[in-house]
Formats: structure tokens, sequence, C-alpha cells
């Protein structure tokens, strides 16, 4: 069986009880964690056949799909080798793109590519969560125990270390009591204004971001989330006074969170009782995820043998100037095509692709 003729390419389902139209403009936002192909090794994924680890085959796979998705916006994380494949690739599809890679050694990071047919990019800006360490080395030593005992109490208490340049898990040295040390994770994201190339010549806002992994760690994804929220506020303002507009604003990524947790209720709430630095105000968004606004979340966006669940959102402002008509479609958890784990011959990715259409109202 080839993997070409294996894949599968979702489709958009109409969300129920939506009246269809003709004079909005609709536009698709998909999002997805492709796998970095530095990750795809049989270490990680063993039950992963090993013809759907290799670069030659994940990486004409992944792009059949991405071409086939048919989206405007396209949110990808995970993306290593942009400038030698998906970069030139991605542009004879008709994709611009916008790339920031994760700070550090890391090979991968987060790209926004977009339909130049349909929008125009008018201001991005690039999101360095390593930031975080930085303004808490600017604050007082009292201020840093004070937090490191909120961090202690909101997830799971770390031992004290003798040896303070003991490696954690990532490689980096430095005692992982130490929000300095904890909060250098080198992860990023990025968030772009475009025009849309239609007659509102509506201004949308897309932020697209992969937060740390860890689930032991749930102190630094909520510092992330915050700052996530903190610097798009800002931005937002930016754009709205730069270009006399009232931009609709969404937030894409892998927040590797799932639904109902500290970080996904901060994304929907802008507020939390976790300690995080001084430096990062809750900002409320007013936003919800897509799936959950539609449908309800799935049950996984992220299928291997040691963890299924759902990791990856789109959120939205349901009281902005965009509404969702259709989502993407995702398997369920006895499906063929997902049992024994990702990536296989039909998925080249741990991960699922999410995605909706909006409709400018």
């Amino acid at each position: 069986m080839s993997t070409k003729a294996a894949l599968i390419c979702p489709k958009f389902i109409p969300v129920e009880h939506h009246e269809i139209t003709s004079t909005g403009f609709k536009f698709r936002l998909v999002s997805y964690n492709i796998l970095a192909q530095a990750y795809a090794k049989s270490e990680q994924f063993p039950h992963s056949p090993s013809p759907c680890r290799k670069w030659k085959t994940r990486s004409q796979a992944i792009l059949t799909l991405l071409k086939n998705l048919g989206a405007d916006f396209l949110c990808l994380q995970e993306v290593d080798e942009y400038d030698t494949f998906y970069k030139v690739n991605m542009e004879t599809l008709g994709y611009a793109s916008i790339y920031v890679q994760r700070s550090g050694k890391k090979l991968d990071g987060c790209g926004i590519f977009y339909k130049k047919n349909n929008a125009e990019l008018v201001l991005d800006e690039k999101i360095e969560y390593n930031d975080l360490a930085e303004c808490i080395e600017d604050e007082t030593t009292l201020h840093v125990d004070k937090y490191n005992d909120t961090l202690a109490s909101g997830s799971k208490e770390i031992e004290p270390k003798e040896d303070l340049q003991q490696k954690n898990a990532d490689g980096l040295c430095g005692d992982p009591n130490d929000p300095r040390v904890r909060l250098k994770r080198d992860c990023v994201g990025i968030m772009a204004a475009f025009k849309l190339k239609d007659a509102s010549s509506h201004v949308i806002i897309l932020a697209n971001t992969h937060l740390y992994w860890d689930p032991d760690w749930a102190d630094v994804k909520l510092a992330q989330a915050k700052y996530l929220l903190s610097r798009l506020a800002q931005f937002k303002t930016l754009v709205a006074e730069k270009f006399q507009c009232t931009p609709s604003v969404m937030v894409a990524g892998d927040f590797n969170s799932t639904p109902g947790d500290k970080v996904y209720e901060y994304m929907i709430s802008g507020s939390s009782s976790m300690g995080s630095p001084n430096c990062v105000e809750d900002v409320p968004m007013g936003l919800c995820s897509v799936y959950a606004f539609t449908r309800g979340e799935p049950a996984f966006t992220n299928c291997t043998p040691g963890f299924t669940g759902t990791l990856d959102y789109i959120f939205f402002s349901p009281l902005g100037d965009v509404k969702p008509v259709s989502y993407l479609q995702l398997p369920e958890l006895e499906s063929p095509d997902v049992i024994g784990g990702l990536p296989n011959y039909h998925h080249p990715s741990d991960h699922l692709p999410i995605g909706v259409e909006f409709e400018v109202i």
C-alpha cells in the first residue's frame, strides 16, 4: 500500500443550525503540529512503521495533505526544514509565509502560511517565551523566592537538587526550582495581522504558538499562556490604532494542555490563581475554542500509545466580526486509521490537523 493512496484528508463539516449565506467572505484556518523531522525517531515512535518516519515519505505526505486541505491560513507547529523544504514548496501552492525558529539549539519553530491571493500581511511580531526568564531576572530576589513557592504549590513539586548544574529534560543547565531556569524553555510563537482581499478589507489577527510539553510543569505553560495573551492584547491595540480598524482575533496552536486544565481555562477566562511573574498581567480576551463552540471538543488531537488526548486548539472571539460556519472533521477513537497510534500510513504526524471556516459578518 502506498502512502499516497492511504493518506486521509479530512473534510470540513457545516455547523448545525447555521444559516447559509452568500454575502459574507469566507476563509479557512487550519492548525497542525506536523511533527518535526528531528523528532520523528524510532526511540520516540517505536510503534510507527519505519517508512512513516522517513523524511522523503513524510515530507511528501504532509505537503499533499496541506494542499488538499485548501486552507487560506495554515498555522503549523514543529516546522523544521523550513528554508530547505516548506518555504519554497508552499510557495508553489500559492502560500507566502512567516516563520520563527525556537530559541537555543532547537531546530523547529512555528510558521504561518497564507494564500497571497486572499490576504495581505500588514504587520507581524515574534514571541520569545524565554523573555519571561529575563523578566524574572529584573525582579528582586525576594520576589523570586515568593514565585518559587507559588510554582511548587501550583504544579508537581520538584525536590531541590544538590548539584544546581544538573541538566533538566531539555538539556539546559540549572536548578529546576529557580524560575529563571524554569521559564527558559526555548518555546516561541508568532502573531500577524492580515487584511483580507475582499470587499470588506476586514483585518484579522492570527497568533500561532507551541507551548511547553511537560505535564508536570503546568506553571510554565500557564506563564507562557499569560505572556501570549498579554502580547496579543498589545498587538491588537497597535493594529487597531495603526489601521483604524476593529480586528478579529484568532489564536491557534499546540497548547500541550487538555480541556479544562489551567491553561485552557486561562485562554477562555483570562484569569488564574496560580503564581506567575509580576510583569505579566491577566488579560481577558473573551475567547472560546472553535470546537467547543461548534460541536464540542474532540476526543483527541494527539494519538500515541503513551498518550491520546486533545492538545490543539483554535480560539476566537464569539462576539467579534467572524463566525464559524464549518469545522474540520476528526476521527473517532475506534477509527481504523488511528488504531496503534500515529504517525502511520494514514497520518504523517502524531497530531491531527484541526480547522475552521469563518465567515466575515
